[in-house]
């Protein structure tokens, strides 16, 4: 396994000494983020709900004000409405949203998933004939997280008598060429969920129960969006409503995936819940994901829960399969291209993402994997910070029939006899355009830290910056000069590390969890001192609770 040496990115030159107040702390990791205010400090740290509005994402109003107009007129006169969603935990959870606020309002609505490998990605024509064909009649669709290029289908669907509304958070590739629907309700600012939760708010009241915002949350923390501003709002109150949500599809899915009765964390949430959520979409259809979220019954609720558990290990094996055919292809190239590419025709459309994400996090490059079709191939992209992927592909877009994304991941389909030449021009290019510095890992590290100072008030200090995601990393901290007590493997291959660590003052011994960092134990030697970079976790074991440190690296 190629590895790369991580560049220690130290953000502050401020250290943290065993007698400062936790508040200390709290202002270097407040700094670090930029906030250099106490006003916008105090709002990162306590955020309102009742501070996301259309002005404050950039949502133009008189677009929401068209697409109510469409809607009442729709109500009048009784016109089947469809919501058109996508098939990622952001698309489903959207259009759970906007479907049961709307069927709740007395609208006469159904909600509508494209199949992946059917009907492709976004609003197509042969999207709105099959939704047409479930529901007949059909004058008005509103389109979640499908982005806002659907020239072509949003044209269809006028000849058919179709008007159009979009909500949606991507970028356009040209800004002033828009389709020409009736309303586009859009921003970057939130996720798709979020964007269909913000416009769900029209149909309600003060006395309206919304129970909403927890699925706002799983769309926001599974698309990845950072979580600062309103996403922070909705995640750290939408997590609460998680963990005592009345769900029964949520609930049956807590107890099959050992979540029940747990207080609900974006770890949870992206590793747990979301994977199973997009498992239906990545190999079947993700109707069933959203009949999860919305099915009152609870037999209805375990049967449905217990089927996304058997695709979602289906998933993982098909994964696993992909993952180490494309790995094994690159351990046996000597000269590593600064992109890797990778095709075949055994690799499932649906996990080509997840194959590509998993050479990225083992060769540290961007990565673009193929899933080769006898005409026609689909591709997907992951890329790694400091390097914009789809600017890069849209420089080569004479290969692509269609392309899409943003900096750190995309899609295309492509034609397959092209594959061989599209793979040589980007290999070339890559070698130009992909600077070395780009490809060594970084490790941002918040400040050094003595080591004696940790305690349950420190811990606390650190909470009121949760929940972590993107853009908003948990605290990650420096301790030089620490004596290294103990230390075994851990794990079935001893992949892990188990750390017992201390200061030089002989206060507070520490343990540690080194994730990944086995392949480096005979590197440690007991007695010896070490450099140590580590987050600050709570284990709970046999009902007992301690700090512990989650060693990311060490020197």
């Amino acid at each position: 396994m190629v590895k790369t040496k991580k560049n220690w990115k130290l953000l502050s030159d401020k250290k943290f000494h065993i007698n400062d107040d936790p508040i200390v702390l709290e202002k270097i990791i407040l700094e670090n983020r930029g906030f250099k205010s106490s006003e916008d400090a105090q709002e990162f740290l306590h955020p309102h709900l009742n501070k996301i509005t259309y002005e404050s994402v950039g949502i133009e109003e008189k677009s929401v004000k068209t697409a109510l107009k469409r809607l009442k007129l729709a109500q009048k006169n009784d016109e089947q409405i469809v919501v058109f969603g996508d098939y990622d935990v952001d698309g489903i959870t959207g259009s759970a949203i906007l479907w049961e606020t709307l069927s709740r309002a007395g609208y006469r609505v159904m909600p509508y998933i494209p199949h992946r490998t059917d009907e492709g990605y976004g609003l197509s024509q042969k999207g709105i004939d099959n939704a047409i064909l479930l529901y007949p009649n059909t004058k008005l669709i509103i389109t979640v997280d499908n982005g806002i290029v659907a020239h072509e289908a949003v044209l269809y669907a006028k000849e058919k008598g179709i008007d159009v509304i979009i909500t949606d958070h991507h970028l356009s590739e040209d800004k002033k060429e828009l389709p020409a629907a009736i309303s586009i309700i859009h921003t970057t600012a939130l996720c798709g969920a979020g964007v269909a939760w913000l416009f769900a708010k029209e149909f309600k009241n003060d006395e309206t129960k919304d129970d909403h915002l927890e699925l706002a949350a799983l769309g926001t923390i599974a698309d990845l969006v950072p979580l600062l501003k309103e996403n922070r709002a909705i995640v750290y109150f939408g997590l609460e409503a998680l963990s005592r949500t009345k769900r029964v599809g949520l609930k049956s899915l807590y107890t099959l995936s050992g979540l029940d009765g747990k207080k609900i964390t974006t770890y949870d949430v992206g590793h747990i819940i979301a994977p199973r959520l997009n498992a239906s979409g990545r190999l079947e259809h993700a109707m069933d994901s959203l009949r999860l979220l919305c099915t009152t019954d609870p037999r209805r609720a375990r049967e449905l829960a217990e089927k996304l558990q058997t695709i979602n290990l289906e998933r993982q094996k098909i994964m696993f399969e992909g993952t180490l055919h494309a790995s094994t292809y690159f351990r046996e190239i000597s000269d590593l291209k600064k992109v890797l590419i990778v095709s075949h025709s055994t690799y499932s459309e649906g996990v080509i993402g997840l194959i590509a994400g998993k050479l990225v996090e083992e060769y540290y490059r961007p990565a673009i994997v193929i899933s080769e079709g006898e005409k026609m191939s689909k591709g997907s992209v992951r890329s790694v910070a400091g390097f914009n992927i789809i600017s890069f592909l849209r420089e080569h877009k004479d290969f692509f029939i269609n392309v899409g994304g943003h900096p750190m991941a995309a899609g295309f389909s492509i034609e397959t006899a092209r594959i061989k030449d599209f793979k040589k021009r980007l290999e070339d290019e890559s070698e130009l355009k992909v600077e070395d510095n780009v490809l060594k890992r970084s490790l941002i590290i918040d400040c050094e830290i003595e080591l004696s100072s940790i305690n349950q008030n420190v811990y606390s200090s650190i909470q009121k910056f949760s929940p972590f995601g993107m853009k908003n990393h948990e605290p990650v901290f420096l301790s030089k000069k620490v004596i290294l007590r103990e230390f075994r493997p851990l794990g079935k291959e001893g992949k892990h590390v188990r750390f017992i660590i201390q200061q030089d003052d002989g206060m507070n011994v520490y343990e540690g969890v080194g994730f990944g960092l086995g392949e480096r134990i005979q590197e440690l030697e007991k007695g010896s001192y070490l450099d140590v970079v580590f987050s600050i976790d709570e284990n709970t074991w046999n009902g007992n609770t301690k700090l512990q440190l989650k060693i990311k690296d060490f020197a």
